[in-house]
């Protein structure tokens, strides 16, 4: 007897989940170094113009696939079309790609909470602190696995009394915390020209590089092209609206994005001018810059508590999200019990994630490309298999099952309104955009052209 699917309760508690997933680290860490490094305002207006393009048809494709079908990435392409089976399980290695060194990243998260948590809040104000920390051995692992867990006890609690009620509570929370710290950031002396920088466009920064970095960010912080929404979809009522949860699971997630940018970018101004250096710090910048605009204020310490707890709640909805999909792949696959597959996953993920904490320590010295263990598997999910996913997405939907068959999906609550422009862009622009840019992503990597 095949087990009954758990699912959402209807569109509240859908659109809390998916933007919870949406709303995590791609958004309070990964966007506001890619605006500070990308040119500020030229990437923040490519990341909004593709996001209300290639972001919206992708996540109803995506959310309608797996509704349709009723069953996660791995399954949902084949059950289709026979042929595609392969496209669900290339889809369903991209979580497995970010999970592991997305846990790195909020094991820091959790340390940071502690710092201030014990007062020590001055201490990670200093100029060489958080290259000291995520250089240590032990200490960062030990954080990584204490992340990892928290992850574990929802994940194992199911969707409707895990993820959805997790989910409900944390979302206007996080809205109404980030956006009081980016209006106090934003007051700060010297931050007006962060501010300019964040938000007015300067089209001598516009390359290539800055819309493949906006193109990455959008796949990594909408949860497109991994298998999530998907998974998502396959719990998702027939009576509930694909295209109005669309709306605001984008509206959650570009809000929020912007508004972390103004926590983030004009500190650097506030503290080094707009030093360029500082700006292409990469993906220590929050934890190198917030810190010391929390020392600048009374009760520091408590403001940056209340941050690294919201920034800890907005990763943690997100990889929520990533080890459900990946037990939920399992499940599908193997049809094991929900406990064991996730001590599994949990497992895995630990091993999976070492080489990315280590990497800033004792196995610095390794490069692939270039790059460090973290930064390797962070352009492999979302700068190559990730726009591969998407493009091949688009091809299968527009030539080979054909539109109509998600277009009608969609329209089961009502008109679909966007119908005409969702045809064309999952059909023509988008497949062909992606792969230019993809292709020169990866001959850029490669060192054959230099953009």
């Amino acid at each position: 007897m095949e087990k009954k699917r758990s699912s959402f309760t209807g569109r509240i508690g859908f659109v809390f989940a998916a933007a919870g997933s949406a709303v995590g680290l791609g958004n309070l860490w990964r966007f506001p170094y890619l605006a500070a490094k990308y040119g500020g305002g030229i990437f923040l207006l490519v990341y909004i113009i593709l996001a209300l393009t290639f972001g919206f048809t992708l996540m109803l494709a995506e959310i309608a696939i797996g509704r349709k079908t009723g069953k996660s990435a791995i399954e949902a392409y084949g059950s289709l079309n026979k042929k595609w089976g392969f496209l669900g399980k290339l889809t369903s290695l991209v979580p497995m790609i970010i999970l592991p060194y997305y846990c790195v990243i909020g094991g820091w998260v959790i340390k940071y909470f502690t710092v201030f948590a014990t007062g020590q809040g001055k201490a990670a104000a200093g100029s060489v602190y958080f290259e000291n920390f995520i250089s240590k051995t032990g200490e960062p692992i030990i954080w990584l696995v204490a992340y990892i867990a928290f992850t574990a006890i929802v994940v194992l609690l199911g969707v409707e009394k895990g993820i959805e009620k997790f989910s409900k509570i944390l979302m206007p929370v996080l809205v109404v915390l980030s956006l009081a710290i980016a209006i106090y950031t934003i007051t700060l002396p010297g931050a007006g020209a962060g501010v300019k920088y964040y938000f007015m466009p300067d089209f001598d920064k516009f390359s290539v590089l800055t819309v493949l970095a906006a193109l990455g960010q959008l796949f990594y912080s909408m949860s497109i092209a991994m298998g999530i929404l998907i998974t998502y979809g396959s719990y998702m009522p027939k009576n509930t609206s694909i295209e109005k949860s669309v709306h605001q699971i984008e509206w959650f997630d570009s809000g929020i994005a912007i508004i972390a940018g103004l926590m983030i970018v004009p500190s650097v101004f506030v503290f080094t001018g707009g030093n360029e250096e500082q700006l292409k710090a990469g993906p220590g910048l929050m934890f190198q810059m917030l810190p010391k605009i929390f020392d600048t204020i009374p009760l520091g310490n408590v403001v940056g508590v209340v941050f690294f707890l919201l920034v800890f709640f907005a990763a943690l909805t997100s990889s929520i999200s990533l080890m459900e999909t990946v037990v939920s792949i399992i499940e599908d696959k193997l049809h094991w019990g929900r406990k064991k597959v996730c001590g599994i996953v949990i497992a895995g993920c630990v091993l999976l994630a070492l080489p990315s904490t280590l990497g800033f320590g004792i196995w610095s010295g390794v490069k692939i490309l270039g790059m460090n263990f973290l930064d390797f598997f962070d352009f492999s999910a979302n700068s190559v298999i990730m726009p591969i996913v998407a493009i091949l997405t688009c091809i299968f939907i527009g030539y080979v099952i054909k539109p109509k068959t998600i277009t009608e999906e969609i329209a089961l609550t009502g008109k679909f309104k966007s119908e005409k422009i969702f045809v064309v862009i999952i059909k023509y622009i988008a497949p062909i955009c992606i792969l230019a840019i993809l292709v020169s992503s990866v001959l850029n990597s490669l060192g054959i052209i230099s953009i």
